[in-house]
């Protein structure tokens, strides 16, 4: 009979499952191979799984435990129940090296919904397999509208890449022989907060005419156009002001701007494109300017727009076919172009909508009237204001600002004493359908039967703008601010424009509306007082960045920013480069 030999059992004292790695013989011939635990339970799996929804088929074990199960696709398996072992499978996984690439699924998408079918609770489709929701509409491209207009019809980011996010130029050319003091950005303003108490009224200039109050009551039934109306407006920077002169001999303040420099730094956080502004500081005062031709004196269009205007590249100098070609005109649908017809609007429709046959006089006469001018003055009221930027009783930091007004409203009380005084803006729409329009519904259609939708756009689209114009409402103590709504006559047609409509508003309500801090817009201003009067005698400039949300403090020379220096050549920082 043969005899049976028990062959050698080798223990695993260390306990569980396999051989154990204390006590293996230099013979045993597993030593070498890779060992995953696993549970007798588990579920063979696949060579490949096809049916696997995440489509990820790189790393494929055989005879391993199936992961299909841990994550419950196909199964009544709870999401998060992992099966023993099905992690430490890498050991085993095979990969695709050299056709990894090349390979792709073919089809793993969810068979379609059989068409012209019954669901349950509701009515069958037209042959679509899709219904609409009780109370909604079709959109134009498929969307849907509900009742609240929470949806609208449209792709999002349809055709994003061919958008031309072109990097902007700054606002000024920036010398190398310019110094950068400090850097600031514009998510630290934002938490900054000082609360400030009524002004000190010093003293008031000009004439202002009555506003027609005929325009509240136009429609764009009634539309009316807009004229050209030749008036004289000075918007004289704060160091040439005569006045401002005055008062500082008489010490009145520490710091001397306008409303238009200082709306622009309190309302910085919300700025897209470059601006710049000059900060002259002599002894212990301070004196916030701007440049000639810098972007103080044009109005910006759908600057915070998701696509605002642009501009179109300039040529490449590297390229010789476009060194030497010759240079399109400008389309009138371009930043700058409609930046120029903005202003235009903004000036004219100002002129246009006041009574010049009932006016009321200011304490003083416009200050830079001369007597050898012979146009007529435009109706514009300076009023000259103090406010008091101290923390502490003992803390002297007061600033000196010049505030316009542009009407008053008949009857409502002394306009001198600053009863019954407005601003007046203008809004325009340029083409609906073109680039940098910021999606917003045509005027004609939507001004009078939908006009939250309309103010809603603009006020996205235009944050920084309508923000500038309530801070100067609100700096100037201006009890109302009318804002007309114009277009063109025809949108290939920047040339002719019609007034739809007038609103009327109180400037801190629409302040609330708009989101707009008085109490962080001083904060910044002391906080640039503070940076600057820490600075030794000089000129800087604050620059704000074309492409980011930054502003920078520079040391410049005194010769900076003047026709010429004393030698008779511009100085290389002087010239602007354009701003997109």
């Amino acid at each position: 009979m043969a005899s049976f030999t028990l062959p050698p059992i080798h223990d695993n004292p260390d306990g569980g499952w396999g051989p154990s790695s204390s006590n293996i013989p230099e013979q045993f011939k597993f030593k070498d191979i890779p060992y995953a635990p696993y549970s007798k339970s588990d579920k063979l799996g696949r060579f490949a799984d096809w049916n696997d929804p995440t489509g990820d088929n790189r790393q494929v074990a055989v005879g391993l435990p199936s992961t299909r199960d841990a994550r419950g696709a196909g199964r009544s398996r709870r999401d998060g129940a992992q099966a023993f072992g099905s992690g430490t499978a890498s050991a085993f996984a095979y990969f695709h090296v050299e056709d990894e690439s090349s390979f792709s699924l073919v089809d793993n998408k969810a068979a379609p919904p059989r068409r012209g079918g019954f669901a349950r609770g509701r009515a069958p489709g037209r042959g679509t397999g899709s219904f609409v929701p009780r109370g909604a509409t079709r959109g134009a491209r498929g969307g849907f509208n509900n009742r609240g207009g929470a949806q609208r019809g449209g792709r999002k980011g349809w055709r994003d890449w061919e958008k031309t996010n072109r990097t902007r130029e700054s606002s000024v050319a920036i010398s190398s022989q310019w110094k950068m003091m400090e850097e600031i950005e514009f998510h630290r303003l934002a938490k900054l907060k000082l609360e400030v108490d009524e002004p000190e009224n010093i003293d008031t200039y000009g004439r202002v005419f009555a506003y027609d109050k005929s325009y509240d009551r136009i429609t764009t039934k009634t539309e009316r156009p807009l004229q050209l109306v030749d008036r004289i407006k000075y918007n004289t920077t704060t160091s040439d002001d005569p006045v401002i002169q005055q008062l500082v001999s008489k010490s009145v303040a520490n710091i001397y701007t306008t409303d238009a420099i200082l709306s622009v730094l309190m309302c910085a956080p919300r700025s897209v494109y470059p601006w710049d502004i000059v900060i002259l500081r002599e002894g212990s005062n301070l004196y916030f300017d701007k440049r000639d031709g810098g972007p103080f004196d044009t109005v910006t269009v759908n600057e915070n727009a998701s696509d605002p205007p642009q501009d179109p590249a300039p040529p490449n100098p590297n390229n010789p076919a476009e060194k030497t070609a010759v240079p399109e005109p400008p389309s009138i649908n371009s930043a700058t172009s409609l930046s120029l017809e903005a202003t235009y609007i903004n000036q004219n429709f100002g002129f246009q909508s006041v009574q010049e046959s009932i006016t009321a006089d200011f304490a003083h006469p416009n200050p830079f009237y001369g007597p050898e001018e012979t146009e007529p003055l435009a109706s514009c009221g300076y009023r000259y204001r103090v406010f008091d930027l101290g923390i502490t009783e003992d803390e002297d930091v007061k600033i000196c600002v010049r505030t316009e007004v542009d009407a008053f409203i008949p009857g409502a009380g002394n306009a001198q004493e600053g009863h019954g005084l407005v601003t007046i803006r203008a809004l325009n729409e340029f083409d609906p359908r073109a680039q940098g329009a910021g999606g917003a519904p045509d005027w004609r259609s939507k001004l009078d039967s939908q006009r939250g939708a309309v103010v809603a756009t603009e006020m996205k689209n235009n944050s920084c703008k309508l923000a500038k114009w309530t801070v100067q409402s609100v700096l100037a103590g201006a009890e109302l601010m009318k804002i007309g709504y114009i277009s063109r006559g025809n949108p290939k047609d920047n040339t002719r424009h019609v007034i739809l409509s007038t609103a009327s508003m109180r400037p801190t309500d629409f302040a609330a509306q708009l989101n707009v801090s008085l109490a962080n817009g001083w904060g910044i201003v002391r906080t640039i007082t503070d940076l600057c009067m820490k600075m030794p005698e000089g000129k800087y400039v604050l620059i704000k960045d074309p492409n980011k949300s930054v502003i920078r403090l520079y040391a410049v020379p005194m010769t900076a920013f003047t026709t010429e220096d004393e030698d008779g050549e511009a100085f290389e920082g002087d010239e602007p480069e354009s701003a997109a």
